[in-house]
């Protein structure tokens, strides 16, 4: 299209959203969003491979653009409407410090540091058999409170250093492979104040690690259940909360921590702390 429309009047770039805070709203969204901007400003905004659509909004803009130039009215800039009502949806808290009804899910910008919580992943083969939703019924009714609900599907670099201490097993790089293979969901989960220690409690549903082994000692176990054999045993969970801190850092760098909970010294940052 740029050879088409002319090289000096249409540019592409890629961006990534995980280190941009400018797109820090896109984050965590897995479809491909087009982003029009003249003159520095948002005009047009195309979700999804939707190649028809692209070739049109391109032209169309080209066109905007073009008669920009000439006396007339200024071209309007524009706001993603689809985040700002996001945006509306999630904001809505009372003052009391309850929230209102707006949906199932919060973001995880809303948790509250001092709940304690941990990650739980519905892995891509659980997603890839149509198995998450009622996954996510069973973690609802066994007394679980999900903050936070997205599909992603993992980055290579992401699933290396979120398996880092595995990285000597044998079968490390089937692992890898698997993680990045399709979406998971990537959950943040907590318990009502008073419950059993939901790290612990997580675990316990989830069953051993081996399917085949979850069959045999905790056939009513999410692993005994979904899972099929290693590594498609359908659920992530963290070891203990020293992980499950570690883990929520990586995959939700927004996720607010105090440094008590972070364990982090005066003036050291989460990604400090995913390092050493």
């Amino acid at each position: 299209m740029r050879m088409e429309v002319g090289l000096d009047l249409l540019h592409f770039a890629l961006a990534e959203a995980d280190y941009l805070d400018v797109l820090e709203k896109y984050r965590g969204k897995c479809e491909p969003t087009f982003l029009f901007y003249a003159g520095g400003e948002l005009v047009a905004v195309v979700r999804g491979a939707n190649v028809p659509q692209l070739q049109s909004t391109i032209r169309d803009q080209l066109a905007a653009a073009a008669s920009a130039l000439s006396p007339g009215p200024e071209r309007k800039a524009i706001r993603d409407e689809a985040l700002a009502e996001e945006g509306e949806c999630f904001s809505r808290v009372k003052d009391d410090g309850e929230d209102e009804d707006v949906g199932e899910f919060r973001t995880s910008e809303q948790v509250s540091s001092g709940k304690t919580c941990t990650l739980a992943i519905i892995k891509p083969d659980a997603v890839m058999h149509g198995n998450s939703e009622e996954i996510v019924m069973k973690i609802q009714e066994t007394g679980f409170d999900i903050l936070t609900n997205e599909e992603r599907t993992m980055t290579e670099a992401e699933m290396r250093l979120f398996y880092q201490h595995r990285a000597g097993e044998e079968a490390f790089e089937q692992l890898i492979h698997h993680m990045c293979s399709g979406p998971s969901h990537l959950l943040i989960l907590t318990r009502t104040e008073g419950a059993e220690d939901v790290v612990t409690a997580w675990r316990s549903i989830m069953g051993p690690c081996d399917p085949d082994v979850a069959r045999r000692e905790q056939p009513d176990s999410l692993r005994a259940q979904y899972g099929t054999v290693m590594p498609f045993n359908a659920v992530h969970g963290s070891q203990d909360a020293a992980a499950a801190r570690r883990e929520l850092l990586l995959l939700f760098p927004s996720f607010k921590f105090s440094e008590e909970e972070t364990g982090a010294a005066p003036g050291k940052s989460p990604k400090q702390i995913l390092a050493s």
